[in-house]
């Protein structure tokens, strides 16, 4: 074998054992999902004495009121959290981006929340919701306030989720923004200083518009991981009351371990996973459009 093939072939040694992994351990239970999706199987069978039913499972989904319900809720969390979460991580980002004394344990303070385990989350909150010993209702007697039924009434136990969400992942969107804002040129904030720009309009002219790349990204991330969600939710109300918390992660757990319908999970899972691969195949396109755009500018600078 010549030294120049020996080259080339080098790189896909160093990658054969990841793929190896890959293949074993995300493309080989993805077939097997797919595959169970169209069978009428259930944990008492083997998945080989499992009936074929084709399509029937995805086509019941599309005719049950509650597997609607829970996409609707599902859509519903992902949309209200990431646009809290984005609002408040990078409003903080900026008023945190400055020297002043402290800051350093500040910022570390406020990312906290996210180094937590999602069960621990989902019962401290359980906790603290509580109707009778739970220190928000606590509280609110103490002041004379009624108290609020967190987790038993639909509308507040969605509320309830969405704050341990929002307290839990504000953290991410923070450090992203913060390190948006610090690699942001130095001459472009100076430049506008010295035309008379006020700090509003530095970072309504020049902060966001030089950090909407990194924040476009980091709202993909943070919407793909808000459709995973089960932990926190199952923890604190397991759907209920009702159906008001209860997201497509969470319908898939019930359908597979309560129901004992795994075909119907598997097709529920199948049409996640197509959400997500839109999510993440629209993040791949605008990365690719950006670096288009990049090389484009500095072809143009290069010709100048």
């Amino acid at each position: 074998m010549s030294i120049a093939r020996t080259n080339r072939m080098t790189p896909y040694l160093f990658l054969a054992p990841a793929g190896l992994v890959l293949l074993f351990a995300l493309f080989y239970p993805i077939c097997y999902m797919i595959y169970a999706s169209f069978l009428d199987w259930n944990p008492s069978q083997r998945i080989g004495e499992a009936d074929f039913v084709g399509l029937r499972n995805y086509t019941k989904l599309f005719s049950d009121p509650s597997f609607r319900e829970s996409m609707w809720v599902t859509l519903k969390f992902a949309g209200v959290v990431v646009t809290l979460e984005m609002f408040l991580g990078v409003g903080l980002a900026l008023l945190l981006d400055r020297n002043i004394r402290g800051m350093s344990l500040l910022r570390t303070l406020f990312i906290l929340p996210m180094m937590i385990a999602p069960i621990v989350v989902g019962l401290m909150w359980r906790y603290m919701y509580h109707p009778t010993v739970g220190i928000f209702n606590k509280t609110l007697k103490s002041w004379g306030f009624d108290t609020i039924p967190w987790l038993s009434d639909g509308n507040w136990a969605f509320a309830s989720v969405v704050i341990a969400d929002v307290w839990q992942w504000t953290p991410f969107i923070f450090i992203l923004s913060l390190a948006a804002l610090q690699s942001l040129p130095t001459s472009a904030v100076e430049a506008s200083k010295i035309d008379g720009a006020s700090g509003w309009q530095q970072i309504i002219y020049i902060k966001l518009p030089l950090m909407l790349p990194v924040l476009i990204v980091t709202f993909l991330l943070r919407l793909i991981d808000s459709f995973k969600v089960l932990e926190v939710i199952l923890v604190m109300t397991n759907g209920g009351p009702g159906l008001s918390t209860e997201i497509l992660s969470l319908r898939i757990n019930r359908t597979a371990s309560e129901f004992r319908e795994l075909g119907e999970a598997a097709a529920m899972s199948n049409l996640l996973l197509i959400v997500l691969l839109l999510l993440t195949f629209a993040m791949f396109i605008y990365n690719k459009a950006q670096d288009a755009r990049a090389a484009r500018l500095r072809a143009v600078e290069e010709e100048a």
